[in-house]
């Protein structure tokens, strides 16, 4: 990446952003979009960032511009340096539970008994430090006592949170999707540098390209008993059918990527499948933990 278009948004236009691919329908080369709330005390001002190969076009740089209304696009060339590297500079390792994700550069600061993952990606995919991503590690520990067998993990992003279950699941089977190819190449990236092995067997991690639960390989492995989705609120609730389709009686969902406001959305759209909750969470990004329905609907 080598060019960063920075734009002032609301909050509200941050939690409105369209996934690249839909903004730039005629891009072979969408840019990487990110949102940022730089300052916690002024919780309406955001930004967004938009990373490109190329220096941007005028029709590019209008798109842009209608995903923050009255805000002037700001382009910067970041010249021959690795925008990753840039990014990621600057971020201070996370530590959920035994968790402790951080990036190449505190590589040397992994505490003493810590589960620690190495996360070398860009910001499209996070590394860890989001409240969901760590709201989610914290909900995985919560679950450490319990014994899960079929793991998939939805919308993966980095692969990190199907690493984090396989550490304390061993013997499990897990699969992590995602609806972007280049988040797969990541997850694969990512899966080598911590040691996890990719395959169909126990222990190990099955990757693929997927649009939600619409892949014959989830519908092969399903249904699994621990489903962890970290993506947003409006998939999360026309997901809810195909979730519900794809669980054990009984089994463990972990949903996140949404405002604590959207919290009852998601709860009712799942309810509506027979399914309780266990945990809320807190905090503005909350994680959902769920119990399913003793008789999946699907056996219904």
């Amino acid at each position: 990446m080598s060019w960063r278009v920075t734009l002032h948004c609301t909050r509200t236009e941050a939690e409105a952003l369209p996934e690249s691919e839909e903004l730039f329908p005629f891009s072979d080369s969408p840019p990487v979009i990110v949102a940022d709330e730089p300052d916690p005390h002024a919780p309406d001002d955001w930004r967004l960032f938009a990373y490109f190969t190329e220096q941007p076009t005028t029709r590019e740089l209008i798109l842009l511009r209608r995903l923050a209304a009255g805000s002037e696009p700001e382009l910067t060339h970041l010249g021959e340096d690795d925008w990753v590297t840039i990014s990621q500079a600057g971020l201070e390792p996370i530590r959920a539970g035994r968790f402790f994700v951080h990036t190449p550069t505190h590589r040397d600061d992994v505490p003493d008994g810590a589960t620690a993952f190495e996360i070398d990606a860009g910001l499209a995919f996070g590394t860890g430090q989001h409240d969901t991503t760590a709201g989610c590690l914290r909900a995985l520990e919560t679950l450490a006592g319990r014994s899960f067998a079929n793991i998939a993990d939805i919308g993966t992003g980095t692969g990190l949170l199907a690493f984090a279950a396989l550490s304390l699941w061993p013997q499990a089977k897990a699969i992590a999707t995602d609806i972007d190819p280049i988040s797969i190449d990541v997850s694969q990236e990512n899966a080598a540098i911590n040691g996890v092995r990719i395959g169909h067997g126990p222990g190990e991690l099955l990757l693929a390209v997927a649009d939600g639960m619409d892949h014959p390989i989830l519908t092969a492995r399903a249904p699994f008993d621990l489903l962890i989705a970290n993506i947003l609120a409006g998939p999360l609730i026309d997901l809810a059918p195909a979730f519900a389709a794809s669980v054990t009686p009984g089994a463990t969902l972990i949903l996140a990527g949404l405002l604590d406001t959207q919290a009852d959305g998601v709860i009712a759209a799942y309810a509506e499948q027979g399914m309780e909750v266990v945990e809320r969470g807190d905090g503005e990004w909350c994680v959902l933990v769920l119990k399913a329905a003793q008789r999946s609907v699907a056996a219904s």
